[in-house]
């Protein structure tokens, strides 16, 4: 395998928390049925995949006062599904999302420090921050936490979390002959943290991590989010997927390195992106677009709508124009509820679209249809192939997590036809070289915490 090109980093998202999934197929299987993220995690191995990955869903979104019955519902708990995975591969990475805003640091460490044992070093974990109160009633913390304040929470808590995992040396176990374990008390640091958000001293009772930490995974495009990953994150999951926007949000987060005193290379972006594949790339674009209809159903195009308007707009014709009002922005906060909200202005949002369905001539539905469109590799394996590796090469990213919108079988194809291509062009490992997450990522074990107290 050439050694001069850029290798690409792929990672298989389990389809269920988004509205890619396409749970009306004839094909699609379920969303909790322990057989479908076997397959999908099986299938990931198989094309050398770096990781496997599990969003988190807190609590059942409402749209109108009425769980919102176009989403996903009933997913199990990411921890459990991923120990279990644990024992049925041997390579692939296996990462969680985990919540900063309620949970708390030494469980959280604790859980993810096991993983890593129990999966030989394969474990990672997707630090996510939350605003929302009412996902927050669910928990004792409740939704007091103000937005504001998330990323100073998830900044202690996370240097909270690398703390006690650092609290152990690495040869801090050491066999013995009649118990199994001896741990000299001088390789255990007791540790303590007085901060804003935490208080707590004691000792940490897991074993440094196979990968001296388990993998920091990030989510988050707000200032606030970056300057966060570039901080502390391994891998940062990124919204930018188009070349354009892909190439300025690389060179702006990378750039954001070196007064951490890290290295381009200590960070990847890999954003999420859809693949659809055909014999021919017409067939592959009438697929796309046949897709595009299925994931944006007429009620749900509506119900998109509602969530910028915050109003009740089931009177609208789907297949007719926008309102001709104005948004309501005190209704937003309670028409949908649990929904992550990236659109803060809806009157700059109801403005953009307005001026996009009078240039193109869109209804409702076809506007939510080009305006909700993930980036999505469309065209033959070849096609495919072609493009991923420009796009990595070009340094719009360091590889993609791929959102299939079946589930389980939604990534056989580009296994059996993209992956041999890269591979055959020398931009993707043949086979795994290494046994640990980091070492398919190609990342160092971030430097210790010294004195044995938080950053």
């Amino acid at each position: 395998m050439s050694t001069s090109r850029k290798q690409i980093h792929l990672a298989a998202h389990f389809p269920g928390v988004n509205s890619t999934t396409v749970w009306s197929d004839p094909a699609s299987g379920s969303q909790i049925d322990f057989a479908s993220f076997v397959h999908l995690a099986q299938t990931a191995e198989r094309g050398k995949f770096d990781f496997f990955f599990l969003a988190e869903g807190l609590r059942l979104r409402e749209h109108r006062g009425r769980i919102f019955d176009l989403d996903v519902v009933g997913r199990p708990d990411s921890l459990t599904v991923l120990a279990a995975l644990a024992g049925l591969t041997t390579r692939l990475g296996l990462a969680g999302t985990l919540n900063t805003t309620f949970n708390e640091p030494f469980e959280l460490a604790r859980q993810f420090a096991s993983l890593d044992h129990l999966s030989g070093g394969r474990a990672a974990w997707n630090a996510v921050t939350s605003p929302d109160s009412f996902t927050g009633e669910n928990f004792r913390r409740g939704g007091f936490l103000d937005p504001a304040d998330r990323y100073e929470r998830a900044t202690e808590f996370i240097a909270t979390v690398r703390q006690l995992w650092d609290s152990w040396d690495d040869d801090a176990v050491l066999a013995d002959a009649y118990h199994g374990v001896f741990v000299p008390d001088d390789r255990i640091h007791p540790f303590s943290h007085s901060g804003a958000e935490f208080d707590i001293h004691g000792q940490f009772d897991v074993p440094r991590s196979p990968q001296g930490q388990p993998v920091q995974i990030q989510a988050g495009d707000s200032d606030g989010g970056r300057e966060l990953a570039s901080r502390y994150a391994d891998v940062i999951f990124s919204r930018h997927a188009s070349l354009r926007e892909g190439k300025a949000f690389f060179d702006d987060v990378k750039g954001r390195l070196a007064k951490y005193g890290r290295l381009p290379s200590d960070l990847k972006i890999i954003p999420a992106a859809t693949v659809v594949l055909g014999d021919t790339e017409a067939e592959a674009t009438e697929r796309a677009r046949h897709l595009r209809e299925q994931q944006v159903s007429p009620q749900g195009a509506i119900a998109f709508l509602e969530q910028i308007w915050g109003r009740d707009l089931s009177d609208h014709d789907p297949d007719g124009p926008l309102p001709t009002f104005d948004p309501d922005a005190a209704g937003l906060a309670s028409i949908t509820r649990g929904r992550v909200r990236h659109e803060k202005d809806p009157f700059a949002v109801a403005t953009k679209w307005r001026e996009v369905a009078e240039a193109n001539q869109l209804s409702i539905r076809g506007l939510i249809i080009e305006m909700t469109t993930r980036t999505a590799f469309v065209g033959t394996a070849l096609q495919v192939a072609d493009r991923i590796d420009e796009y990595v090469q070009s340094d719009a990213a360091d590889g993609y997590i791929l959102v299939p919108h079946l589930t389980p079988h939604g990534l056989d194809d580009f296994v059996d036809t993209v992956v041999p291509l890269l591979q055959e062009r020398g931009s993707y490992r043949a086979d795994y070289t290494g046994t640990t997450l980091r070492d398919h990522l190609d990342l160092r074990v971030p430097a210790r915490v010294a004195d044995g107290s938080a950053e």
